[in-house]
This record gives structure tokens, sequence and C-alpha cells, in this order.
């Protein structure tokens, strides 16, 4: 039998074993943005359970950056050296090992999820967030100060350093975040976006930054590896960000040397009314990969393998990000390879449990 999740799939010169992509997930597990063992476990098992790729969490390129002070980042050859081992254990285990590069912006400086995800006051163990435009995430967020331009230029120089860091740590792809909210996708989105400056306005004023960092660090990645970008394709709000602006968006990122983009949506602001119900954003990848003419993942409650092969038997995506499901089973792909009638290898270690 043959299945098209099963199937491999090649960008530039690199061969994915399945299309079963884990999505970055925050951990909350960092001392100073360092991955410890809990990363290692964690994404780790994802790799023996039989994914195609493993994406770590988003990983801040500043130190302000980070969503709370416990995410990871990767400005220094420390954090570098420490997901080394990391990486490697992927590849080892015949998954792809990628890294998200992030900058949290205006929703920055919030204290661990269990500890109730309250914004951090700066001075304490917070720090003043920073944004396109002075406009909190929320009632209860605080104000974040507008970005000048020689920081939003630094900004870019910034991305493309985490970049040359996550090579130095044997990742092979790299994937600029640009959705959920955090800064690049408030620089899209004219909701979050009001500066008058060559930054802001029509929408090649929004999409410059990110079109900026997108190029910046396509020129340091190796050109037989590929480069991912997570968007948020709508913000589910009237007047913002929308799926025809996405489609604008990507069609830029794939003449700059884009490879794939994971289509995600929302994030922006906290009162948008999401459809979650099952597979309500592949829309979004199928729109994407048609109208832009790049490679799309599909993400957000895919949850079974016979929907996951359908998504991708439809022509609707080139492959799956999987995130909460992952959690509940990290051996999803050798689970959903039996459910397909699929002979997925197993670890060797685990062979004698395979019947």
């Amino acid at each position: 039998m043959t299945s098209k999740l099963f199937s491999p799939l090649t960008l530039r010169e690199l061969n994915f074993r399945n299309r079963i992509f884990v999505s970055p997930m925050c951990q909350y597990s960092c001392q100073d943005g360092m991955p410890t063992d809990w990363h290692l476990v964690h994404l780790g098992s994802r790799a023996t359970g039989g994914a195609g790729l493993v994406m770590t969490e988003a990983t801040a390129v500043v130190p302000e950056g980070r969503i709370s002070p416990c995410d990871t980042g990767i400005w220094t050859t420390g954090q570098a050296k420490a997901f080394q081992r990391i990486a490697e254990f992927i590849r080892s285990q015949g998954a792809v090992a990628g890294i998200q590069l992030a900058h949290a912006g205006r929703k920055a400086s919030t204290d661990v999820p269990w500890a109730g995800g309250h914004p951090l006051i700066a001075g304490t163990k917070g720090w003043q967030p920073v944004a396109p435009s002075a406009i909190p995430f929320s009632a209860s967020h605080p104000t974040p100060r507008a970005l000048e331009q020689s920081e939003i230029a630094a900004l870019v120089d910034r991305f493309a350093e985490a970049a040359e860091w996550a090579l130095s740590a044997s990742f092979q792809v790299v994937e600029i975040h640009m959705a959920h909210g955090y800064l690049l996708h408030e620089f899209l989105s004219p909701l979050s976006n009001h500066r008058q400056d060559e930054f802001g306005g029509d929408i090649e004023g929004r999409m410059r930054l990110p079109l900026q960092v997108a190029q910046a660090v396509r020129n340091v990645w190796p050109s037989g590896l590929p480069v991912f970008v997570r968007i948020s394709a709508t913000d589910w709000v009237d007047g913002g960000w929308d799926l025809a602006q996405s489609i604008i968006l990507c069609r830029r990122l794939r003449d700059i040397g884009i490879d794939l983009i994971d289509c995600s949506s929302g994030g922006l602001v906290p009162d948008a009314r999401i459809p979650f119900t099952s597979g309500y954003q592949v829309p979004f990848a199928e729109a994407i990969r048609r109208e832009a003419g790049v490679a799309a993942a599909a993400v957000g409650l895919i949850t079974e393998p016979e929907q996951a092969e359908q998504t991708l038997v439809c022509g609707d995506a080139d492959a799956v990000f999987l995130g909460r499901e992952m959690l509940r089973d990290p051996y999803w792909p050798l689970h959903a390879a039996r459910s397909l009638g699929i002979d997925a290898s197993w670890p060797v270690q685990y062979e004698r449990a395979r019947k």
C-alpha cells in the first residue's frame, strides 16, 4: 500500500523521510535561553517516534524577544552548543532537525502558562516589550515601546546571526516566525502597525521588515538547505491581515527563495473569533500553495492519520504540522503508519514491541 503522508519530500537538497512535521511548541523550561535535558528528551522522543521533521520551539534571536524568561534563545555560543547535541540526536534518529527563529514583540515578557501567563513588570523578572507601534496587545498588557528605525535595521542582523548560530548547531531547516501576533506579524497587520515611516502604511511598507528578515536569513543559510516561514494567514478580524494579503506576501517570499510556508492563523488580538474545527486552517495552505506557487504545510486540529493523508492526497498541502497531538502521543507517526497499513521502520531498540 502507498501513502502520501509517508512518501518522502525533497526541498532543495534535503530529504524528509515523510511529511509529518512536529510544530514548534514552547516548553518554558529554560534559564538564560539555554535548552536543557528536557528539550533533548522532548524533541528527541518525537524523532524516535518517526516524524519527518522535528522543529524546536520559538527561539528568540535577542533576550527581549522571548515570550517569557524561560524561553529558548540563540544569541550566544553556549546556547548554540547546547542545541547542537539536541539537533545531532534528532538527526541520528532519521528525522530532520529544524529551529524556529522568533521575536515576541509586544507579547514578550510574560510569565509561564502554569503561573498564569500574566505580563511581567519591567525591572523584576520582566522587561518593556517593543513593537512597531506603541499599541498594547490587550488592556492587561503594558504599552510597548515603538522601535526606532536604527533598531529595526539591527533586528535584521540579529535574525541573520541567529541563523548562523543555528547552522553551527547542526540544524538543517530554519523557520522564521511571522505568525501568532509576534513581532514580524505585528509589522504585517494594519491593526498593530500604525507607523508613518517606510515600515508602515500600505502593504509594501508593512511587509518591508519581514521581507528584509527573510532575505537576510536566506542569504546566510546554505543554498542546499530550505528556509521555512510560519505565517498567520488571517487575523480573523475585519480590517486586519487576511488571506489576500498573505498570498501577496508569500509570492514575495517565494521570489526571495523561501521554500515552504507554514500556514497558521490568528494570535494578533485577544478577541478574534476563530472557528476551531477539525482542519480549519487547511484551506489557507491550499490557497497559498495554489495562488502563490510555493510549497505549503497545513497545521491546526489535524489529529487523525486518515485526515492527514487526505489533506495531502487532495493537494491541499505538501506536509502537515502536528502540535498538541504530538504532545499527547510522541509516537503518532508510528501509530499512523499502522493505521494506514504502511510498513514504517521502528527504532531497533523498540522492534520487539512492534507487533
